[in-house]
C-alpha cells in the first residue's frame, strides 16, 4: 500500500523536514518505490511535484526537501501500485478546480469494484481507483451544493456521507484539501501530531536527522502533521483510530466524526 503525509499549520511553515523523511520510504527504507507526489497551496494557487520515479532515489524529490516553500495546507503521497500502471499519469496527488479553487487529493488503499456513473464533469485522466474516487467526491459535491461552495460544517457533513459509502469497497485512506483546511480520513492507519509551543528538538525515524523546532519558530506558531507512520522517533504521535474523519484547520483538529462503512454506493 502507498503512504501520505500532510501539513495543516496556523502559518505558512515549509515541510522540508518531515518530508525527508517521509522521502526515504520510497524505496530506501521501504518499498513504496512506484512514484511520488507533493502539493502545497499558496493562496489560491498551487505547486505540484509529480514523479513516477522512487522517491528515494529522485532529483526533484532531492530538490523539494531542501526547497523551503511555505504552505498552511500540504499533501504528499508515495505509491506502491495496486490499480493502474507504473505512469505520471497515475501519481497521486490529484488535482481539480471546483467552485474556482484548486482541490488536492490522495489515497492510501484499495477499493474493490468501485466503477460509479461519472456525468463528465470530473473525469479521471488515468486508470486508479483513487482518481475515480476523487472524481466522484467532487461530482458528488457539485451535484449537492450546485455553484457555491458550502459553508465548513455543511461540506464536512457531506464528505462524512460520501466516505460511508465509499469505504464500504475497501481501504479508503486519504487526504483531501481545497487550502483552506485538511481532510483525513483513517480507515485503516493514519497517525498525527499537532506541534505547538513549547517546542522541542524531533528526531526522524527514517533518516538521522534532528531538528530543534524552538529555534525555527515562534511561540504562536502551530503545526499538525498527519502520516501513514509516525516520522519521528522521539514524539509522541496520536493515532487515529479506523474509521474516523477528521478536519484539521489552523493547526488544530476542528471535528472529528466516525465512519462505519454502509452498502456499496455508485
Amino acid at each position: 500500500m502507498c503512504q501520505l503525509l500532510g501539513m495543516n499549520c496556523n502559518v505558512p511553515t515549509d515541510i522540508c523536514f518531515s518530508f525527508s523523511g517521509f522521502q526515504a520510504r520510497g524505496g530506501a527504507t521501504d518499498v513504496h518505490a512506484d512514484g511520488w507526489g507533493i502539493a502545497f497551496f499558496e493562496g489560491r494557487g498551487t505547486r505540484l511535484f509529480l514523479d513516477p520515479q522512487p522517491s528515494a532515489s529522485s532529483p526533484v524529490a532531492e530538490l523539494v526537501s531542501h526547497y523551503p516553500i511555505r504552505s498552511k495546507n500540504v499533501i504528499a503521497h508515495i505509491r506502491k501500485a495496486t490499480q493502474g500502471s507504473i505512469k505520471l499519469e497515475n501519481t497521486h496527488p490529484f488535482m481539480r478546480e471546483l467552485w474556482g479553487r484548486y482541490w488536492i487529493f490522495a489515497h492510501n488503499g484499495n477499493l474493490l469494484d468501485f466503477t460509479p456513473a461519472l456525468d463528465g464533469s470530473f473525469v479521471p485522466v488515468g486508470n486508479t481507483d483513487s482518481e475515480r474516487a476523487f472524481c466522484w467526491l467532487l461530482q458528488s459535491f457539485r451535484q449537492r451544493f450546485g455553484d457555491h461552495m458550502p459553508d465548513d460544517a455543511a461540506l464536512f457533513d457531506a464528505l462524512h456521507e460520501l466516505t460511508l459509502g465509499i469505504a464500504a469497497h475497501g481501504e479508503f485512506n486519504f487526504l483531501l484539501s481545497n487550502g483552506d483546511c485538511l481532510l483525513v480520513h483513517a480507515s485503516t492507519r493514519l497517525s498525527y501530531i499537532v506541534r505547538q509551543a513549547p517546542f522541542a528538538k524531533a528526531h526522524l525515524n527514517d533518516q538521522d536527522i534532528t531538528v530543534d523546532f524552538s529555534e525555527v519558530t515562534t511561540a504562536h506558531d502551530r503545526v499538525a502533521v498527519i502520516a501513514t507512520l509516525p516520522l519521528t522517533d522521539n514524539e509522541a504521535w496520536t493515532t487515529m483510530p479506523p474509521g474516523t474523519l477528521w478536519r484539521f484547520a489552523e493547526g488544530n483538529v476542528e471535528a472529528q466524526r466516525v465512519t462505519r462503512p454502509g452498502p456499496p454506493r455508485n
